[in-house]
Order: C-alpha cells, then sequence, then structure tokens
C-alpha cells in the first residue's frame, strides 16, 4: 500500500494560500461594510434625515498626503 497523503507545501504555497484567506477575508469585511453603509443610508432616508451630512472619513496612517514635510 503506497503513502497517498499529499507531499507538504513549500514555504511559497503556505504564503499563497495566507495570502489568499487575508484577501479573502479582506473582502468579505468589505462586503459587511457597505452593506451596513446602505443599511444605514436607507435608515437616514426612510426617516427623513437624508440631508444630514455622512460622518468624515478618517485618514489612514499610511496617508502622507496632506502632511507637512
Amino acid at each position: 500500500m503506497t503513502d497517498s497523503s499529499p507531499p507538504p507545501l513549500t514555504k511559497a504555497e503556505k504564503a499563497e494560500i495566507a495570502r489568499q484567506e487575508r484577501l479573502a477575508r479582506e473582502a468579505a469585511a468589505l462586503r459587511a461594510n457597505l452593506r451596513r453603509r446602505k443599511q444605514q443610508s436607507r435608515a437616514r432616508a426612510d426617516s427623513g434625515e437624508a440631508d444630514a451630512p455622512a460622518p468624515a472619513a478618517s485618514a489612514s496612517a499610511g496617508d502622507t498626503t496632506n502632511r507637512a514635510s
């Protein structure tokens, strides 16, 4: 009887799997955020608060476009 287990994964294969899992989690988080924002927008429209300004987006830590040199 031969060993039918797959060969062990290389570091590159493990890294690729981890990258794909990370991207899948990020995509799921973005979809959930979009769904939540749509629900908030609909709730504002239903309650007559459509003219209320949306909360300002916070600058990300990596954004250096508005920083003094």
